[in-house]
């Protein structure tokens, strides 16, 4: 199942989107706080958003701009200001398509899935997840905080992924193992330990010390 977010302050063109898109199965969520729109899409890591371009605080180009720093997501917007201009600068921000208002749910559904489609039959679901400011990008294999972006060898990106999925969860050395295995090569403890400790290394490095820690004779947690 799909998730899209959908920033869009007009309360009763959002509820109309929101209740259409999941009676096709989409998973959808509404911006709230629309001085944190970042963090929201970090929360709840869509597949596709539908921006407006006015917004409170900062406008919907803003907000394209942040999310393209960290993620490839599409990004449609939505607006009644339907003027060449706008549509280029929509472009030039990052978007993916532009729907002029009033549109129709059918007209903007079916563009949806067109996107989705380009955007992930053959690439597989990007996402993105988020633990004390620093940001994983699964597609891309690299780990963002403060503006600093390292790339993640398939290890580090496994070890990485399953801690952050389970942020709240110790997790045991043995799932770790399970989920390393799945590369070509045999990984015993020895070589997981071999694996926590450059990741260790390379975060301490970019400001993220004391991102891992060891919970004693079971595995590893998010600190």
């Amino acid at each position: 199942m799909y998730r899209i977010f959908i920033v869009e302050d007009d309360e009763i063109i959002a509820k109309t989107v929101k209740r259409h898109l999941e009676s096709w199965d989409y998973e959808t969520a509404l911006a709230l706080d629309f001085s944190n729109v970042l963090g929201e899409f970090l929360n709840f890591a869509p597949q596709l958003v539908l921006m407006d371009i006015k917004l409170p605080f900062y406008n919907g180009y803003h907000w394209c701009q942040e999310i393209r720093k960290i993620s490839k997501v599409p990004v449609i917007f939505l607006s009644s200001a339907s003027d060449n201009l706008n549509i280029v600068m929509a472009v030039n921000m990052g978007g993916d398509d532009f729907i002029p208002k009033p549109f129709d749910l059918e007209v903007l559904t079916a563009k949806i899935q067109a996107i989705l489609r380009r955007s992930y039959d053959f690439l597989g679901q990007g996402i993105v997840i988020e633990h004390r400011g620093a940001i994983l990008n699964l597609s891309e294999a690299t780990l963002i905080y403060q503006e600093e972006k390292m790339e993640l060898t398939k290890n580090e990106l496994r070890i990485l992924q399953v801690l952050m999925e389970n942020k709240d969860k110790v997790v045991t050395r043995d799932v770790l193992m399970t989920k390393l295995w799945e590369s070509d090569s045999y990984v015993d403890e020895n070589t997981l330990s071999v694996n926590i400790n450059r990741l260790r290394k390379k975060l301490s490095a970019m400001g993220l010390s004391d991102f891992i820690f060891t919970k004693k004779g079971i595995g590893y947690r998010l600190g």
